[in-house]
């Protein structure tokens, strides 16, 4: 088979993942992410918990992160549609923003692992750390320091016409910096570093639960700290599942523009584009993976639509029939 055979049937399967995998994963995870936000912020429970904090900030964030960065890929590879293409400033601002998304979001889940920790001590000097107030202050220093660290995107991304296709593509102009956003940001700080992380503090954090029973803890918060780490040690697991992949590739990939045979490079091109898809599935799932393994967030979601929010609404409806003139 030529090698422009084999490029078509890939640019056609990966035209087919993009469409009937990378839409659901959009919409589902946009979704997911919204009801998380409701249960999250309806709940005096989660208001007040530092983790959950953490969680809604995941929410927020991740939905962002969809919007643009697996909405952008679903475009350029389903419908051949590159929306970065519109301007250098809005190629710069894209980049810009989906690194500084993808950080945050992997930093909170970082630090909620880290609070569950705390949270599940039993010596009340550690658990002092376990507090809303920290991990206000924790997202708005790290969110200062990745907006600080995203500069350079600002600077280095531009478009650039490639010598193969003579087609324009937002990518960076400066090879040291290139070195860094493959071995850098994309390898340690969102692969290898967080999953280094959470997998200690999970680990901890589920010894702790296991000593729970044994602590001076009031049973209302004995629970609620059962229910926060079980959802974040399967979110760790799954984590560790859908960010290893894409680095890993991404570096293969770098190493394997040295090779002159094309058909290799096409493959690991769309090996590459497929762990993307796989990559977006940390930033859709979280939702779902909360209602799989805890009973009673499926409770407590239940009773924030059907009892707070869909009452909410019958009330209003009916006081607004009441006040219409007859």
């Amino acid at each position: 088979m030529s090698s422009s055979n084999n490029s078509s049937l890939y640019s056609y399967y990966l035209k087919n993942v993009s469409i009937y995998g990378g839409i659901p994963i959009f919409i589902g995870g946009c979704i997911g992410g919204i009801l998380n936000i409701i249960v999250l912020i309806s709940l005096k429970t989660f208001r007040e918990n530092s983790c959950a904090f953490y969680l809604t900030m995941i929410s927020f964030v991740n939905i962002g992160h969809l919007l643009t960065g697996l909405l952008h890929r679903i475009l350029v590879s389903g419908f051949d549609i590159d929306l970065t293409l519109i301007s250098t400033s809005f190629c710069k601002l894209f980049q810009y923003s989906l690194q500084v998304c993808a950080l945050l979001s992997i930093t909170c889940l970082c630090l909620a692992t880290i609070d569950q920790y705390f949270a599940t001590c039993s010596h009340y000097r550690w658990r002092e750390w376990s507090n809303i107030k920290i991990s206000r202050r924790l997202t708005k220093i790290f969110l200062i320091i990745w907006l600080i660290h995203g500069i350079p995107c600002l600077i280095y991304f531009d478009l650039n016409k490639l010598i193969s296709t003579k087609k324009f593509r937002c990518m960076i102009r400066n090879k040291k910096f290139s070195n860094y956003f493959i071995h850098g940001y994309s390898a340690i700080l969102t692969g290898y570093l967080p999953i280094f992380v959470t997998i200690l503090f999970g680990l901890l954090s589920y010894y702790n639960i296991k000593c729970l029973s044994l602590s001076r803890i009031s049973n209302i918060r004995r629970e609620l700290d059962k229910q926060l780490t079980t959802m974040i040690v399967v979110l760790d697991i799954f984590n560790i599942i859908a960010l290893m992949p894409y680095p890993i590739i991404l570096i293969i990939r770098s190493i394997s523009s040295i090779i002159e045979d094309p058909f290799p490079a096409e493959k690991i091109n769309f090996i590459s584009n497929l762990t993307v898809f796989f990559y977006y599935l940390y930033f859709a799932s979280p939702f779902y993976i909360f209602i799989c393994v805890s009973e009673r967030f499926r409770r407590q979601l239940i009773y924030v639509l059907f009892k707070i929010h869909l009452e909410r609404w019958r009330r209003r409806r009916r006081i607004s029939i009441l006040i219409l003139p007859h």
